[in-house]
C-alpha cells in the first residue's frame, strides 16, 4: 500500500495535561473529521473530552449502534470515513451488527474501541474481553495500541485502510491506561498493587513501573500527519477500449449502478451524472446511487427483470450477482456481461463476465463516456431510443398501475396511498432514509430521491434499525436539507430513542412510520405457507407520544384526508428546528405480495 503520510512538525493541543486523547482528537481533526459519535465510558473520556476542545463536534446517542450508522452515513455522504468511539466490552459488542453492515455496505469506518489497562488484560479487569478477537471477522483490519507513541501512527494507518481498495471499515482498540495522563495512568497503577513492602510485592512494583515507563516512551514524539493520499484502482485503457467495442454493437444495452460506484466526495457522484447522461444508457440505479440521475429519463424505474432478459449487453457497475440479480441468473448465459468492480470476488460472483474490470465503478463510466463521446458523438444514443422508448412504456404503465393501487380501500389510510403523498411532499434538497420491511420496500416503488446521495438504506446486509442513525449523520452533513426517515413499525422501535439524541443536539429531523400492527413482510408469507401469524403480531402503538416524551413533536394520522396537511406541519415544525415523528395508521395490502427473498 502507498500512502503519503506527511507529518506536521506541530501540534496544536487544547490546554490542560496531554494525554493519549489529545493525540487521537489531533489525528481526526487533521482527517477532516467534522463528528465524533459515541455513547460515553470512561474508558474513552479522554477522547471525547479532547476532541471537543479541538473543534470536533461530539455527538452523543442512545446506543452504541447508532453512534457508528451515523458515522457510516457520514463517511457515504461526503467521501470521508466516519468515526465513532465506544467504551470497552458491551459499548464494543453492541456495534457488532453496525459494524457489520457497514463492511457488507463497503463504508469506510473508523471505530475506536476503549479496552481495560495492558497490564490487567486477561486478569478479569472490568469490562475486559478479547475485543481483536471479536472484530477482527467484521472489519479490514484490527489493531489494539499498546504504547502512547503508536497511537498516531496506528490511527494513520487505519484512516488509509478503510478508503482504499475496497473500502470497509476498521477497529483501532485504545486501552484506557495509554489515553489518560502519565500522572493518573501511574496513580492507579499503584494504587492497584498495594503498599506492601515485602520482597515479592518489590519485584512486582518493579516489573510494573517498567511497563508504565515502555507505555509512556517517547509518547509525543509522532505528530499527527495530513490525510492520506488513496489510490483508488483505475480502468486499463485496453480494457476500456474492449467496453466501447462493445457498448457500439449493443442495440438494447442497459446498465446497472450500485452503491460501490459512489465512493469518495459529492464531487464524484456529479461527475458520474453527467457521464451517465453523455452515455445515454437506459440505467437502473441501486443502494447508494438511488437519486443519481434525479428525474432523468435515462433513469428507469420498474420492469427490470424483464429489461435483462431482452437485454443484448448488460454493464454492472458496482453491481455484484447475489439475491438481488437472481446469483447470475437475471439473463441468458449468451448475453454479454461488463462487470466492474473493485473486487475481483464480486466482480466474479456466480457469473464469470464476459469482460470483467477490477477497477473503480464510478472512473470507469466516466472514462467509458469521454471515450464514447470522443469516437462516436450522439450516434450509440440515437440507435437506442426505440429501446429507452420501450423501457419508458412500462415504467409508465407500472406507475400508472401503482395509482390505481392506491385508491384501494384499505382499513386506515392505504400505504401506497401514503407514499404518494410522501412523494408530493418531500422537498427537492433533501434525505430519505429507509428502515423497515413492508413499507419502505413499498416506498421504494414510488418515493423517488431528489438528487445523487440523497438516499440511504442499510445495503445488501438488510439491516433493521439503522434509521436514526443513519439520520443522525445525514442532518449533520447536511444541516440545510430535510431529512426524513420512513419507518416500519417493527424496525422502528430499533432506534426510537434517538429522538432524545436529536432533541438534545437539536436536529429537527421528521420520521414517518407506517403503523400496520405487524411485521408484514415476514407475516404474509408465513401466514400463507405456515398458516400461523406467531411472532409477527404487534399494535397500533401509539408511536407519536414516545417522541413527545422524549422532547419532539408526535403526529397521529389515522384518515387519508388528514395525509396531505399533516405532512406539511411536519414539513413547518422541522423548519422551526422541532423533531417530528408522524404515526400513521395503515392498512394491509397485497402489493408486494410474494416478494421475499432468498
Amino acid at each position: 500500500m502507498e500512502l503519503s503520510l506527511r507529518l506536521e512538525q506541530t501540534m496544536s493541543q487544547p490546554a490542560g495535561p496531554i494525554h493519549g486523547g489529545v493525540l487521537v482528537a489531533e489525528v481526526l481533526r487533521q482527517q477532516g473529521v467534522p463528528c465524533l459519535f459515541t455513547l460515553c465510558g470512561g474508558h474513552i473520556s479522554p477522547i471525547l473530552v479532547a476532541a471537543k476542545a479541538l473543534g470536533i463536534r461530539v455527538v452523543d446517542t442512545r446506543h452504541e449502534a447508532a453512534a457508528v450508522f451515523a458515522a457510516d452515513a457520514t463517511a457515504r455522504l461526503t467521501g470521508t470515513p466516519g468515526v465513532a468511539a465506544v467504551t470497552a466490552g458491551p459499548g464494543l459488542t453492541n456495534t457488532i451488527t453496525a459494524i457489520k453492515n457497514a463492511q457488507l455496505a463497503q463504508s469506510p469506518v473508523v471505530l475506536l474501541g476503549g479496552a481495560a489497562p495492558t497490564l490487567l488484560q486477561g486478569r478479569g479487569a472490568l469490562q475486559d474481553i478479547d475485543q481483536m478477537a471479536l472484530m477482527r471477522p467484521h472489519v479490514k483490519w484490527a489493531k489494539a495500541v499498546r504504547a502512547v507513541r503508536d497511537i498516531t501512527p496506528t490511527l494513520l494507518r487505519a484512516f488509509a485502510v478503510a478508503q482504499s481498495g475496497v473500502p470497509g471499515p476498521v477497529f483501532v482498540e485504545l486501552p484506557i491506561d495509554i489515553l489518560y495522563p502519565e500522572a493518573v495512568a501511574r496513580d492507579w497503577t499503584a494504587a492497584s498493587l498495594g503498599r506492601s513492602r515485602s520482597l515479592p510485592n518489590r519485584l512486582t512494583n518493579w516489573y510494573v513501573q517498567r511497563h508504565v515507563n515502555n507505555v509512556f516512551d517517547r509518547a509525543w514524539t509522532q505528530p499527527a500527519g495530513e490525510p492520506p493520499t488513496v489510490l483508488v484502482p483505475a480502468p486499463p485503457a485496453r480494457q476500456g477500449q474492449a467496453a466501447a467495442k462493445m457498448l457500439a454493437a449493443a442495440q438494447r444495452p442497459v446498465l446497472l449502478v450500485g452503491s460501490q460506484a459512489m465512493l469518495g466526495a459529492p464531487a464524484a457522484a456529479a461527475a458520474l451524472r453527467d457521464a451517465l447522461v453523455q452515455l445515454g444508457v437506459p440505467t437502473y440505479l441501486s443502494g447508494m446511487a438511488r437519486g443519481l440521475l434525479g428525474r432523468h429519463p435515462l433513469h428507469m424505474r420498474h420492469g427490470r427483470s424483464q429489461a435483462l432478459k431482452e437485454a443484448d449487453l448488460i454493464i454492472l457497475a458496482g453491481v455484484p450477482n447475489d439475491f438481488r440479480l437472481k446469483y447470475g441468473r437475471y439473463a441468458p448465459r449468451r448475453t454479454p456481461v461488463i462487470a466492474v468492480n473493485r473486487s475481483t470476488a464480486e466482480m466474479r460472483l456466480n457469473r464469470r463476465p464476459t469482460l470483467g474490470i477490477q477497477a473503480d465503478a464510478n472512473l470507469f463510466l466516466r472514462a467509458l463516456a469521454e471515450r464514447v463521446r470522443a469516437e462516436t458523438p450522439g450516434a450509440a444514443r440515437s440507435q437506442w431510443a426505440a429501446w429507452q422508448e420501450t423501457l419508458s412504456q412500462r415504467d409508465a404503465a407500472r406507475d400508472a398501475d401503482i395509482a390505481a393501487q392506491a385508491s384501494a380501500p384499505t382499513d386506515y389510510v392505504n400505504p401506497v396511498q401514503l407514499c404518494r403523498a410522501l412523494e408530493e411532499v418531500i422537498g427537492e434538497d433533501s434525505v430519505i432514509v429507509g428502515d423497515g420491511g413492508d413499507f419502505v420496500a413499498t416506498a421504494s416503488y414510488i418515493v423517488r430521491p431528489r438528487a445523487p446521495l440523497s438516499w440511504l438504506d442499510p445495503g445488501v446486509f438488510g439491516t433493521l434499525g439503522v434509521g436514526g442513525g443513519f439520520a443522525l449523520g445525514a442532518k449533520l452533513c447536511r444541516p440545510q436539507a430535510e431529512v426524513w426517515v420512513l419507518y416500519g413499525d417493527g424496525s422502528a422501535a430499533y432506534s426510537l430513542a434517538e429522538f432524545d439524541t436529536f432533541c438534545r443536539h437539536n436536529l429537527p429531523i421528521i420520521a414517518v412510520i407506517g403503523n400496520d400492527a405487524a411485521w408484514s413482510q415476514i407475516a404474509r408469507d408465513q401466514i400463507e405457507i405456515l398458516g400461523d401469524s406467531v411472532g409477527t403480531d404487534l399494535a397500533h402503538t401509539a408511536y407519536h407520544q414516545t417522541a413527545q416524551g422524549y422532547g419532539g413533536v408526535g403526529i397521529l394520522i389515522e384518515r387519508s384526508v388528514d395525509l396531505l396537511p399533516c405532512l406539511r406541519q411536519a414539513q413547518a415544525l422541522a423548519r422551526q428546528g422541532q423533531p417530528v415523528l408522524v404515526n400513521v395508521l395503515i392498512g394491509r395490502t397485497d402489493f408486494r405480495k410474494g416478494s421475499i427473498s432468498m
